[in-house]
């Protein structure tokens, strides 16, 4: 058992055998559902974990805990993954009481057939609560990404407890060290929409002496905070974090694939710093939408499908609508061999998002790109690189 502190236990565990987290997420390094142990006069346990891991997860409190009693249940985030073991918890340990704001006991009422009758410490926006020399301080960080997420921070040892913000996907058995990847990946997923609310969350951190960050998913974080605090401060501002451009295509019979791969070789002609190419049918999608807010231009290239869009560009621009995707410059192409119809799609699902510069040159394919379309794709990378 890993110390975040002499009396800050990590109790959390790894699950090495979840596919997708979500289940919409590949995770091949697993997951971490992290929980938390401080022992003071009084005891309190930091979230639960999901209900995969329960029985592991209660051995590891006990552990912590040594024999003593639990004083309390901190329940920063109703989400199943850190409280499905929520009811194991009360049954383990009875005389607990559970510390939560009024939306934190409205979900857990929706999601267990629990009483809480004389168990329920309901707290508000900068209420604390004490345990001795150790001190919790809550702050609400709605849709961060629910509407009852809490933070906790913790005064004597300075400790936030962040709930999902500064989370990563991974088991930290498996961690290597590159924390900004996989943070990334589950940052512009999990909570891209909520930009507003992560500044403003960030904002309220700023005025807080933190030494340690203990989120819910991924490493505790102790050393070059700055680091960690001006990453989510670009992510969420939806700021451009490398100098680069992506090329998303989907292609059918591969002739699209062709003309993104021809326009690749281009972009990196005329100085592009960084090009990186996706296919949108069968490389993970989560991963295109994490480089798609990465880096501040973008192509998309795709084929007319029944009279539409190709389904795997369809969902690709869907998704990236629903995680707020702006404020980049964007460039199309598109291929058809009797009506070319999937550049006006792709414009449309660009122009219900917010401040996307969509380039004027708009390249069209008729089945297959030939020799002297490579002006017009020439043309095309200038402008998305001015």
């Amino acid at each position: 058992m890993m110390n975040v502190s002499d009396n800050i236990k990590y109790v959390g565990v790894d699950d090495l055998d979840i596919d997708l987290f979500e289940s919409q997420y590949v995770v091949p390094e697993g997951m971490s559902y992290n929980s938390y142990v401080i022992l003071d006069e009084k005891t309190v346990v930091m979230d639960t974990v999901d209900a995969r891991k329960t029985d592991e997860w209660i051995n590891n409190v006990k552990a912590a805990l040594g024999g003593r009693n639990l004083d309390y249940i901190v329940c920063l985030h109703m989400e199943p993954d850190h409280a499905g073991s929520m009811m194991k918890a009360l049954e383990t340990f009875p005389t607990a009481k559970v510390v939560g704001n009024a939306k934190t006991f409205t979900y857990m009422a929706q999601f267990f057939d629990v009483n809480l009758e004389g168990k329920k410490v309901e707290v508000k926006d900068g209420e604390s609560l004490s345990l001795g020399n150790h001190n919790l301080t809550f702050v609400c960080a709605p849709m961060v990404h629910w509407p009852e997420v809490m933070v906790a921070y913790e005064s004597s040892e300075k400790v936030l407890f962040a709930a999902d913000a500064f989370g990563k996907f991974g088991a930290i058995s498996k961690d290597d060290g590159d924390w900004a990847c996989e943070a990334r990946r589950y940052y512009f997923n999990i909570c891209g929409k909520y930009g507003v609310q992560v500044q403003s969350l960030l904002k309220k951190a700023a005025a807080l002496d933190i030494k340690t960050i203990a989120p819910l998913h991924g490493p505790v974080l102790k050393e070059n905070l700055g680091y960690y605090i001006d990453l989510y401060n670009t992510w969420s501002s939806y700021g451009v974090e490398s100098e680069g451009v992506l090329v998303a295509f989907a292609s059918i019979h591969g002739n699209t694939r062709k003309a993104a791969e021809k326009i690749a070789s281009i972009l990196e002609k005329q100085g592009a710093k960084k090009v990186v190419v996706s296919d949108l049918s069968r490389d993970d999608e989560a991963e295109v939408i994490e480089d798609a807010f990465r880096y501040g231009r973008m192509i998309i290239a795709a084929p007319t499908y029944d009279g539409g869009l190709f389904p795997p560009m369809e969902s690709f621009l869907s998704h990236l609508k629903s995680k707020n995707y702006q404020k980049r410059t964007v460039g199309i192409i598109e291929n058809g061999t009797w009506a070319p119809m999937s550049g006006k799609f792709m414009k449309a699902a660009l122009e219900a998002m917010k401040d996307i510069k969509i380039c004027e040159t708009v390249v069209t394919i008729k089945s297959a790109l030939k020799e002297n379309q490579e002006d017009s794709l020439v043309a095309l990378a200038k402008e998305v690189l001015a």
